[in-house]
């Protein structure tokens, strides 16, 4: 069984083949897909197609390159979202969520300020809520931590990982999974393939991210991923690590199921 951790999977990419798109994930051995929002025009969407997929489930957040066209009317949005979906067995997490310091336009002054109130704002949710969070971590590891480190473990998945061994250590310190996708998959991508080596494999995760991150397989990057790229990755995985793709799956499917706990409840809601 393998777990794509995050898929858009509502994204406009996929609104010609979505239903084809889903069934060559399951051929493939993906059993359950995670799709987070990024804004509150999609809350109601990725809660009605994770309904929709055998193992689907969602989170619900602003994405942080989503913030600044957003306002504290989307924050009251997002809680009365998470209110009604705590009964709901696909509600998994707050996400995706975080900081993204590598765009230079959002990177410093008043919109970094909005990123970082936004993101302060998403966490004291999780926290009030108990849930786990998807973090968007895109050059801004140590500030991520630092509001991090003000509650209580909250935990998640860290998507995308690309720190350093000692941020990646603070993560997994802070009860968090790394997320390994089609980055991992580029001979050059050397500091991520350190971590799928590296790092115990009790706090990886597999994810795609797509229709973004293409692996190498998909060159050039422009083209579309799928979450049923998945099985590819999960054996780039192995190989790194010098294990079988049975071992990886079993390894990263019962991580996701710890970092993120109501995903057993969603994978069962279709038993």
């Amino acid at each position: 069984m393998l777990i794509d951790t995050h898929c858009h999977l509502d994204a406009a990419e996929f609104d010609a083949d979505r239903r084809q798109v889903i069934g060559h994930a399951l051929e493939a051995g993906v059993q359950a897909i995670v799709i987070p929002a990024i804004e509150r025009a999609n809350f109601a969407v990725v809660r009605e197609l994770a309904g929709q997929v055998a193992g689907g489930a969602y989170a619900l957040g602003i994405h942080p390159l989503y913030v600044q066209r957003a306002d504290d009317a989307d924050l009251d949005a997002l809680r009365d979202a998470i209110r009604q979906s705590l009964g709901d067995p696909r509600f998994v997490a707050i996400g995706e969520i975080g900081l993204d310091f590598f765009v230079p336009e959002i990177a410093s002054g008043e919109p970094r300020a909005r990123q970082e109130r936004f993101y302060a704002a998403q966490l004291a949710m999780a926290a009030e809520f108990k849930l786990p969070v998807l973090l968007h971590v895109r050059k801004s590891q140590d500030i991520l931590l630092k509001y991090l480190r003000r509650h209580e473990r909250i935990g998640g998945i860290a998507h995308a990982f690309n720190g350093s061994a000692q941020q990646a250590q603070a993560f997994v310190e802070q009860g968090f999974a790394l997320g390994l996708g089609g980055a991992m998959t580029y001979e050059r991508a050397l500091q991520i393939r350190r971590h799928a080596t590296d790092v115990d494999l009790r706090h990886l995760v597999l994810e795609t991210d797509a229709p973004d991150i293409p692996p190498a397989w998909l060159h050039p990057p422009r083209r579309r991923n799928r979450p049923g790229e998945l099985a590819r990755i999960a054996q780039v995985l192995a190989g790194l690590r010098g294990i079988t793709p049975a071992q990886v799956a079993q390894a990263t499917t019962a991580n996701a199921l710890r970092v993120l706990p109501r995903l057993s409840a969603a994978i069962l809601a279709d038993d």
